[in-house]
């Protein structure tokens, strides 16, 4: 197994005092910051603020609050020969494609952003028009909505739901005699596309799925029949796939109740010590998803691009509370980073000018590792950022980021099943209508 805090010389990050921005601001290649610049760049969150996706979208917020407050008290991003403050305009769609169409309307035509965040998913689509018209540069967390056509759409942060293969693999290769596996997930745009992932992983690692998926509808609210359903078949392997906070929880808690004692292996699991306190340490020790909290001193390793990362956490627990940590805390945040960087490079905020700084010669720094702008083979364009991924373990109640694997080592092994099963499931971008 790979050792994730392995050093190979001095870190990239010992050089930074800030964000990526600021570090590029800093080299004699551009112009000194200019400090108390009034000048603003302004930057649309369309996303879930409120409802049962929020554990989505909230907390990539409050990070980016953080993020501009970095930034700003630095001095700004330099641009133009002068510097600009960076200001977040939330705008809660309340992942409802209507309300996200008009949010992308107020944020482009009112408040004159030059860049919008998004979960994705079911509210991309109410967007994709008018963003499209307005040559608007969007990001989304989720690769699956990329198509031909979605030029100005970028995944450069998660890559949704491709990663979890990762997971899979690592529990194959810790835990062989784990051979019989089930699957639920609510039945929508995050659910197809994770289903159809872990349907390929666990068919490459030789791992059985022994019922068919569980599709659940996203209005349920009692799981004690789904846990039934899926414990009727005495998996030793139970996969939340990518079900929201709101599903996990109650999930994990009548898994509990219904006495599993297998290995639970899940794309997130947000806001964990709550799920802790209603089952057990016990039950929740070996829990296996990909997202770590950035306290953990693997995120030191070379490879990573994120800046700070254990500040970040530590600023972050401080602000809204530890407990409130979750999936996307930090992903908003990191494309930031991307997206300051590559405007700095262009020298303007344009979103075209930006875009082409962000792809240039194919590569980008990823959070977790430099990466490659990848995907026309599964989404019909290369506007993903695919490299490593972390494998996150609960261990004595702790996350703990047991390794970082490579997503292209395993779709250069398996893309034929990745594609087969995606293809099952009509989530091809040639199928998405």
């Amino acid at each position: 197994m790979n050792n994730p805090t392995r050093k190979r010389g001095m870190h990239r990050r010992d050089f930074l005092s800030s964000t990526a921005a600021i570090t590029l601001m800093a080299t004699t290649s551009w112009p000194k910051v200019v400090f108390g610049a009034e000048e603003t760049v302004k930057i649309g969150f369309l996303a879930p603020l409120t409802g049962p996706v929020s554990a989505w979208g909230k907390p990539g917020l409050d990070g980016c609050q953080i993020w501009a407050d970095w930034v700003n008290q630095a001095g700004g991003i330099m641009v133009g020969g002068q510097s600009h403050k960076v200001e977040f305009i939330g705008y809660d769609n309340e992942y409802d494609a209507g309300k996200a169409r008009t949010g992308a309307a107020k944020l482009i035509k009112e408040d004159g952003v030059k860049f919008i965040m998004m979960l994705g998913g079911d509210t991309w689509p109410g967007v994709q028009p008018l963003a499209a018209n307005e040559n608007m540069l969007v990001s989304t967390l989720l690769p699956s909505d990329l198509t031909p056509e979605t030029d100005m759409l970028i995944a450069p942060c998660e890559v949704h739901p491709i990663y979890n293969v990762t997971g899979v693999q690592w529990l194959a290769e810790n835990y062989p005699d784990k051979k019989r596996a089930v699957i639920c997930a609510q039945d929508d745009a995050l659910g197809k596309p994770s289903v159809a992932t872990y349907l390929a992983a666990f068919e490459a690692a030789g791992i059985e799925v022994v019922d068919e998926p569980l599709f659940f509808d996203p209005a349920t609210t009692d799981f004690a029949p789904v846990m039934t359903r899926l414990l009727s078949s005495d998996p030793d392997i139970l996969c939340l796939d990518t079900s929201y906070a709101d599903y996990v929880h109650p999930l994990c808690e009548q898994a509990f109740q219904q006495d599993f004692k297998g290995t639970i292996i899940s794309c997130t699991a947000d806001f964990y010590p709550k799920i802790i306190e209603k089952t057990s340490k016990e039950f929740m020790e070996g829990f296996i998803f990909q997202f770590p909290d950035f306290d953990d001193p693997a995120l030191n390793a070379d490879q990573v691009n994120f800046p700070r990362p254990n500040e970040f956490y530590a600023e972050y627990a401080n602000r809204y509370g530890e407990a409130e940590w979750g999936a996307v805390s930090w992903e908003y945040a990191s494309i930031m980073d991307l997206w300051a960087d590559a405007a700095i490079k262009a020298d303007s905020f344009e979103p075209a000018d930006v875009l082409t700084a962000m792809k240039d010669g194919g590569t980008g720094k990823h959070a977790f590792g430099d990466a490659d702008w990848w995907g026309e083979e599964l989404f019909g364009i290369n506007n993903a950022l695919v490299g490593d991924w972390p494998v996150v373990v609960i261990e004595d109640g702790k996350a703990v980021i047991k390794e970082y694997k490579s997503i292209p080592a395993w779709w250069a092994q398996h893309k034929d099943l990745l594609i087969k099963h995606f293809t099952d499931l009509g989530q091809m971008w040639n199928q998405r209508g």
